[in-house]
């Protein structure tokens, strides 16, 4: 897309959120202890933090303030107050591609503030716990948060990653045209990597008209033994690992589809 001469500040907000769920087995009140207490470890605020400001660095922000909280029993939370750096931003790019992976933090964009969420729950009767982070990286300016979806889809176990994005508002140009998008998009999925592309079923449900974008993902293929807390596929019976599959399935198929089946 051509750039846009603009009368002064671009003054679209883009935001990017998405939910990420990590679905486990752990049918033993002590396995489903113990898997909590991992997640709660594992997700602290010290680490959801530590995302946070990796994410700061992807899109080339100042932190102002960073507010953070562990709950009890369990679960965390972290806000993040980031402001504008131009001189940060030499080289803007809004091109349809995949943002940096973990490996590779080094895009730069405008920005507002970075905020995450966990809720870990489980199901009081067949075993199934799923744990679900909500990241919402909104930005006022030139360039798209979706530049830092590949980045945090790398950073969490995803077996559910369900994306928004939306345009609001309007800036204008120097001829007082009014613009409610300033960069091309045709879906969320050409910001992520053919690899991750490759493990997950995907559908879009886009309003190209509202400036509105939606994926949902689902991996494709279940490893028991990824999914089984202090247990192991091989030591259990054919028609119990099916029945912990399916009940797997199930929940990843609800979850996926927003529905009971």
């Amino acid at each position: 897309m051509e750039k846009i001469r603009l009368h002064g500040f671009n003054n679209l907000t883009k935001t990017l959120s998405f939910n990420i769920y990590d679905v486990c087995y752990a049918y033993s009140e002590a396995q489903n202890k113990q898997y909590m207490d991992y997640i709660d470890e594992v997700y602290n605020a010290e680490r959801l933090t530590q995302i946070l400001e990796d994410v700061a660095n992807i899109i080339g922000a100042n932190i102002l303030n960073i507010a953070k909280a562990d709950y009890d029993p369990l679960g965390a939370s972290v806000t993040v107050l980031i402001s504008e750096e131009t001189s940060s931003m030499p080289n803007i790019n809004n091109e349809e591609e995949p943002g940096p992976s973990p490996e590779a933090v080094v895009a730069h964009l405008d920005k507002s503030h970075l905020t995450v969420h966990t809720y870990p729950e489980s199901h009081p009767d067949n075993g199934i716990s799923t744990f679900r982070v909500d990241i919402d990286v909104s930005t006022c300016g030139m360039i798209s948060p979706l530049k830092a979806l590949n980045f945090l889809i790398h950073s969490f176990e995803s077996d559910i990653v369900i994306v928004d994005y939306r345009v609001r508002g309007f800036t204008r140009d120097v001829s007082g045209n009014k613009h409610f998008i300033d960069h091309e998009i045709n879906s969320i999925q050409n910001y992520i990597d053919q690899e991750t592309q490759d493990r997950y079923q995907m559908i879009d449900v886009n309003i190209y008209q509202e400036n509105v974008f939606h994926t949902k993902m689902m991996l494709n293929d279940l490893d028991l033994n990824n999914y089984l807390f202090e247990l192991n596929a091989e030591d259990l019976e054919v028609e119990r690992r099916e029945q912990i599959e399916q009940s797997l399935f199930t929940e990843m198929r609800e979850i996926f589809y927003g529905r009971n089946i």
